[in-house]
């Protein structure tokens, strides 16, 4: 059962054998877990933990396949509702703002409801969005579908951190991060080669797209409701204190939540500024949410032009076109297995190089993203087999799913308390990126040609492959004089210490 501990403030009993302080002017029962307790989520079973991380990252799954399938139907989309391409390319991109933004607001919440009530209430209301998309009469109302439907995918695929650091301690957490991210990642190309499918039927089309969501959120969200468990432990201790004191009828009786909770819209607050803040003064969050905003706005506009490119080209149907997303997915899984050996120098270089020890294959990573995007800009004409630009894709994916996860890890390790808002702040910079790289990437393929709009993208991924590298061997100095990272390593220090 839980326990109810001891400190300086408060009433204190952890067991028997404890000493019990009286408080003068605010005694108060405090309830925490006890050692190994069952209810705390860091000692759940490993099978219950990965059951937690794959419903999870199913929603991060589902969101994703989602947001990109969208395109596929743009030809019976334009035709049902008369509509032009730069008006379904905007319901693309409203999807990245609404992803992006909304978090800062809605991340707060689960200091008063739990991740448990987001996942349930963020499911069902996505599940809704897209029967609008599906429903939708005009262009006019897809756009506000795509617009609400990034705000509930968002609010509960950036939950899947959280959910993962609840019940998975520091040093278990890289392979289901790692699974996240491939979730992530490659779902932004499964999306696609379905709706492909879809789309290349003429019975079906753009509708049915939104459809087959429908039919997937609405299992996952029974999903939800079946097998996820609460696994914030401030909010179960709050629940425990509550029970007690009905039990007992006495109102001492408190978790440390409740005793230290801030009101909502001062959470809020924070929750908006804070990473903004970091944004602004941080040259580690600035360097990497550049790196990864440059990595997914690309990402979003190959999502808009692929197709488009292998039709004109290679005269593929929408099917056809349909599957060479899958280079995605292969890459994906390539920057995953990649990452199980990232995985090993990180443990094997830690206590030399400390985070930077994340950063070994990123380097490479920064590498393969310009690399990629020249082989696809460069080979994708006729006189060349399709097989090489698909190559060209796949390597590029790699190194971006490399990209995308170490941002989450080495940001995680470098703030520490402030990660989440460090994390934050390259999320707006990453989804506003991809929101903005659909608007012009037309226009631009269209006065450039693809060959010359893809170099452009390529010499900038060139320019900025410098950043990992920097950081890899001037990452420390870097953090030592910020203030917010310097505080944090003094932290560390002192934790240091008291272990030796």
């Amino acid at each position: 059962m839980a326990t109810v501990q001891e400190s300086e403030k408060y009433d204190i009993i952890s067991s028997p054998s404890s000493m019990t302080r009286m408080s003068e002017d605010d005694d108060k029962f405090l309830v925490t877990f006890e050692e190994n307790d069952a209810r705390d989520p860091m000692n759940f079973s490993y099978k219950t933990k990965w059951a937690i991380t794959l419903v999870a990252c199913a929603f991060t799954g589902i969101v994703a396949a989602a947001a990109a399938s969208y395109s596929m139907g743009y030809q019976s989309m334009m035709r049902d509702l008369n509509c032009t391409q730069f008006q379904a390319t905007v319901g693309l991109s409203l999807w990245s703002i609404g992803f992006g933004t909304v978090p800062l607001i809605t991340s707060s919440f689960t200091e008063e409801f739990g991740r448990l009530n987001i996942y349930i209430v963020s499911s069902f209301g996505f599940m809704l969005t897209e029967m609008m998309i599906a429903l939708s009469p005009n262009i006019q109302t897809v756009m506000l579908g795509r617009l609400l439907g990034g705000a509930f995918g968002s609010t509960g695929a950036t939950l899947v951190g959280g959910s993962v650091a609840d019940v998975w301690k520091q040093h278990e957490r890289g392979q289901p991060m790692a699974f996240f991210a491939l979730i992530a990642v490659a779902g932004t190309g499964l999306g696609p080669l379905i709706a492909g499918v879809i789309e290349a039927n003429p019975r079906l089309g753009w509708r049915w797209i939104q459809w087959v969501h429908v039919m997937f959120t609405g299992a996952y969200f029974i999903s939800v409701v079946l097998f996820m468990k609460e696994t914030r432990a401030t909010i179960v201790l709050t629940r425990l204190a509550s029970k007690k004191r009905k039990e007992t009828g006495d109102n001492r009786y408190q978790a440390k939540a409740e005793i230290e909770k801030q009101n909502l819209m001062t959470l809020i607050k924070i929750s908006c500024t804070r990473p903004i803040y970091l944004l602004l003064t941080e040259p580690i969050v600035q360097s990497f949410s550049l790196w990864i905003g440059f990595t997914w706005g690309v990402v979003f506009a190959l999502v808009e032009s692929i197709s488009a490119e292998f039709q004109a080209v290679y005269g593929f149907n929408v099917q056809s076109t349909g599957f060479m997303f899958s280079t995605l997915i292969f890459g994906s899984f390539i920057g995953y297995f990649a990452n199980i050996y990232q995985e090993k120098l990180y443990q094997k270089h830690f206590l030399r190089k400390r985070q930077e020890a994340r950063l070994y294959l990123p380097c490479v990573a920064a590498l393969l993203v310009p690399i990629g995007i020249f082989i696809y800009a460069w080979t994708a004409r006729p006189e060349v087999h399709w097989i090489a630009p698909a190559i060209g894709l796949t390597i590029f994916m790699s190194g971006g799913f490399v990209i995308y996860m170490v941002v989450f890890l080495y940001l995680a390790d470098c703030y520490g308390t402030y990660a989440s808002s460090a994390i934050a702040g390259q999320s707006l910079c990453r989804n506003l990126a991809a929101s903005f790289f659909p608007l012009f990437t037309t226009q631009m393929f269209a006065r450039l040609t693809h060959r010359w709009g893809l170099t452009l993208f390529g010499c900038i991924g060139a320019a900025l492959v410098p950043i990992p590298w920097v950081l890899f061997f001037y990452g420390s100095r870097i953090r030592a004089r910020s203030k917010v990272s310097r505080k944090i390593l003094e932290e560390e220090e002192l934790r240091d210490n008291m272990e030796k």
